[in-house]
């Protein structure tokens, strides 16, 4: 066979492999996500064995342990409406009342199970401007 030959068999052969992995990846990639759920999307929708990704507020006054497991209700920040999580794992430093988490969950019955280890919180951001603050000092320039 005529090594111009092998080498375009070989490099179609690569080619080819190259393009089915990549549409491999794009496609586990867009499959594979999941979307956040506030604490009302989860009450109409959620089905029993499915994980949704939790994301709201922890309202205050709703946290307690018992035992290894952390209890606490995430509250939709559109609505007054709260679901109660019940968590193991570990616990991020920042977790405390009031501040925005976002945690895997599943139903079990009539109580939402945190995948353990899936807490996360959303700090504020210590670089966002305060409102106003732009327009404040430019007035005084």
């Amino acid at each position: 066979m005529d090594p111009s030959r092998k080498r375009a068999i070989r490099l179609t052969v690569a080619l080819t492999a190259a393009v089915l992995l990549a549409t491999a990846l794009i496609y586990t990639s867009f499959t594979a996500g999941e979307r956040d759920v506030t604490a009302s999307q989860l009450l109409k929708t959620a089905q029993p064995g499915q994980s949704y990704i939790l994301a709201g507020t922890v309202l205050n006054g709703s946290v307690r342990r018992e035992g290894a497991v952390l209890l606490f209700r995430v509250r939709d920040p559109k609505a007054d409406i709260s679901v109660p999580v019940h968590y193991t794992g570990e616990v991020p430093d920042p977790f405390r009342p009031g501040r925005g988490v976002l945690v895997t969950v599943s139903r079990h019955g009539s109580q939402f199970v945190g995948q353990q280890n899936s807490l996360t919180t959303k700090c504020p951001s210590k670089y966002q401007a305060v409102s106003g603050s732009y327009t404040a000092h430019r007035a005084r320039s």
